[in-house]
């Protein structure tokens, strides 16, 4: 499943060389929403929300509907390994936000886990500044800016889905969340990007995106389900950090990337720090948090 996850963002560079990204993020979440409603809607799940429930999931969709933008539109302008070592290091903005605005639900905020939020973060500096301009990555200040607030949002995102679980039945905050953002993203992308007809799109976009919508936004959240309901929630957060090394892993394999000294350090400390924040914690990101 980490593996799954971490060729999402490899799979948005791929998608978004020939299919704009908001177009891209538009046919990838009507593909995730209609598979993970089936799948709901099959195990007998109560997906249609309450009357008081749907200001909420407005809001969770808004901010979904953000984050992916963001992501999708940072991935245009940055590298696939830079990317997803920024993105997952999301964790240091969840517990900062949930230190603050939610702090019955999350752990404290240590002087251990203080440590932990600065090294990641110089971290996070070291990638977002330290790549220089490619054919890969044609504007990667721009681009790992815009992921580093892709990553905020996800954070922020994270910290509100746990308070609102307490609430909504958990399938339907993936679902609408996820429902939301398809006519969010239509609008937008209608009113900000050309449409791109037949073969304007390359073959190796299609799939990507299939694999993104299907794949990813998904197949992953009906497996997690099911892993969830004979595993506990602390052994596959484990298996969480092996969603960056993949996405390195691919880059170097799918786009001939090279590994860098900025990158290598940057991600060493970004993800030394994640450990140290998240190693308390119980809970594993879910699969729509791995966006």
């Amino acid at each position: 499943m980490s593996v799954l996850w971490g060729g999402n963002i490899v799979s948005i560079r791929i998608g978004v060389d020939s299919v704009p990204p908001l177009w891209s993020a538009f046919w990838r979440m009507l593909v995730g929403t209609a598979v993970v409603t089936a799948w709901a809607w099959k195990s007998g799940a109560a997906i249609w929300p309450a009357r008081e429930e749907w200001r909420h999931l407005l809001i969770l969709g808004a901010l979904f509907t953000g984050q992916i933008g963001l992501l999708n539109s940072g991935s245009a302008f940055t590298s696939p390994a830079f990317g997803v070592v920024i993105l997952n290091s999301y964790a240091v903005f969840a517990n900062i936000a949930g230190h603050f605005f939610l702090p019955e639900l999350e752990t404290p905020l240590t002087r251990v886990r203080v440590a932990g939020l600065v090294i990641a973060l110089v971290g996070i500096t070291v990638l977002a500044l330290g790549q220089t301009a490619s054919t890969l990555a044609p504007k990667p200040l721009l681009g790992n800016s815009l992921l580093v607030i892709s990553a905020l949002l996800l954070g922020i995102r994270q910290i509100f889905t746990r308070w609102l679980v307490q609430r909504v039945e958990p399938v339907k905050t993936v679902i609408w969340q996820m429902a939301w953002s398809v006519p969010l993203f239509f609008l937008i992308a209608l009113a900000s990007e050309p449409m791109v007809y037949g073969e304007s799109a390359s073959t190796q976009a299609i799939v990507a995106i299939a694999y993104q919508g299907f794949v990813v936004a998904g197949i992953c959240f009906i497996v997690w389900a099911e892993l969830l309901k004979k595993h506990s929630a602390g052994t596959l957060s484990m298996f969480g950090f092996l969603v960056p090394i993949t996405g390195i892993g691919l880059s170097t394999i799918l786009f001939d990337e090279r590994i860098t000294v900025p990158l290598v350090v940057g991600s060493l400390l970004a993800l030394i720090g994640v450990w140290i924040v998240t190693r308390s914690d119980t809970a594993p990101a879910s699969p729509e948090e791995l966006e």
